[in-house]
């Protein structure tokens, strides 16, 4: 009788953790269902990519940015009030440059199968496992703290064992209103899941503490994010040091976009080779003196759409800090340095052709023109395993080559 007794409870509690657990599955089910019912907004015509993406084109006025409470009535913005002077002639210059070094202009890989028509916009649409590789479903589409190079505030000790590593140049103590560069891009090789490598401009804004306000635009890896080793171009932005506020593309409201040729997220193609052809971007953040807003532009012609001044606190007048670089995450997850590359995985030295590069450099000043900055620094925590390396001349005007292969004999 006894033993009877002992399984029955042993059954009813396995009965209840059983149906404990298939009640915890069913609510994270139904949370899940209802983040991705915020992400994906109706579509007026859905492409499927090459790569497996589905890329939504969805009517401008129902995009993710209007879920905001302060932009219900928000009349569009269709295009800049004003352009940094310069950008027109600089443009010219890029392109003439562009053909004398060989490298090539891309596009991204959906555009092979279909594209949106005017008055939609294209959002990669978001799947159940995206929203599952997360560590939670609030964090998905978010950064942490930790992925801000803070070059002169910080023990590079500090930064390293945070697990995000750096190589940049930048420009601090003035007032900026938007950087532009032209950057090569490449598919750098990740080692775990959990960790990404990205090329980006920061624009910044306040201290590196709780209010952090940042802008910023590249092209990055991320398996956790995306699902794939794919190259994409992609944003995020922030206002209180990725606390609470900001995300990646159009992963919240924020961002408004206006342009129906370019997805935030979406694969770029092609892809620079080692020893072979290079493919690369440019890109353009700078704030409207009139209206207050940061816009961003791809290439010469695509001016995707603009950050609302009112999103922010210290970039509602300027950055005091610029940077450009490259960065990855270093989880050591067996105990030695991470084997994931950053931009070709190669170090600066060996130059055009074989390591990555940003070129035409530049810094919006108060006067809203484009000009090179002044008293460029760089920044590496471990020059051994990722490096940078300055130049300038007629052609390139201010630029940098970095990257490196993470862990090899010198970086253990």
């Amino acid at each position: 009788m006894m033993k009877q007794r002992m399984l029955s409870d042993f059954i009813l509690v396995l009965l209840i953790m059983v149906s404990s657990c298939h009640a915890e599955n069913s609510k994270q089910t139904f949370d899940v269902k209802k983040h991705l019912n915020n992400f994906n907004k109706p579509a007026l015509k859905s492409i499927k990519s090459p790569d497996g993406d589905i890329i939504d084109c969805v009517d401008i006025s129902k995009q993710p940015a209007f879920d905001h409470p302060s932009l219900k009535n928000h009349t569009i913005q269709m295009r800049p009030n004003y352009h940094p002077e310069g950008l027109f002639r600089g443009s010219k210059m890029t392109l003439l440059n562009s053909r004398k070094n060989g490298t090539k202009t891309i596009s991204q890989l959906w555009h092979n199968s279909g594209r949106c028509s005017e008055g939609t916009i294209p959002i990669r649409r978001t799947k159940e496992a995206d929203v599952l590789r997360a560590s939670s479903i609030k964090s998905y589409g978010k950064k942490k703290l930790t992925s801000v190079p803070k070059p002169k505030s910080a023990d590079p000790d500090i930064i390293t064992q945070s697990g995000h590593q750096h190589a940049i140049a930048y420009v601090e103590g003035g007032q900026y209103y938007g950087a532009k560069a032209t950057l090569n891009v490449w598919e750098p090789k990740i080692q775990q899941p959990n960790e990404f490598s990205l090329s980006q401009i920061w624009i910044l804004g306040g201290s590196f503490a709780s209010d952090l306000n940042s802008i910023e635009a590249g092209w990055q890896v991320s398996p956790d994010l995306y699902g794939d080793d794919n190259t994409r171009l992609f944003t995020y932005w922030t206002s209180d040091a990725y606390q609470a506020t900001g995300c990646y593309n159009l992963l919240c409201s924020g961002f408004i976009q206006i342009n129906n040729e370019i997805a935030m997220g979406a694969s770029i193609s092609p892809l620079s080779g080692y020893h072979g052809s290079q493919y690369d971007i440019s890109i353009l953040v700078w704030k409207d003196p009139k209206e207050g807003n940061w816009w961003m532009q791809f290439g010469n012609d695509h001016v995707l759409g603009y950050w609302p001044g009112f999103l922010f606190s210290y970039l509602t007048d300027s950055a005091s800090m610029i940077e450009w670089g490259g960065e990855v995450v270093n989880s050591q997850s067996d105990g030695q340095h991470t084997t994931t590359q950053m931009g070709s995985g190669h170090f600066p030295n060996e130059g055009f052709g074989k390591a990555s590069y940003f070129r035409n450099i530049q810094i919006v000043d108060g006067s809203n023109n484009l000009r090179v900055p002044d008293d460029v620094d760089t920044f590496t925590e471990q020059s051994n395993c990722y490096d940078i390396k300055l130049g300038k001349n007629n052609e390139w005007g201010s630029y940098f080559y970095y990257g490196g292969p993470g862990r090899n004999q010198d970086c253990p």
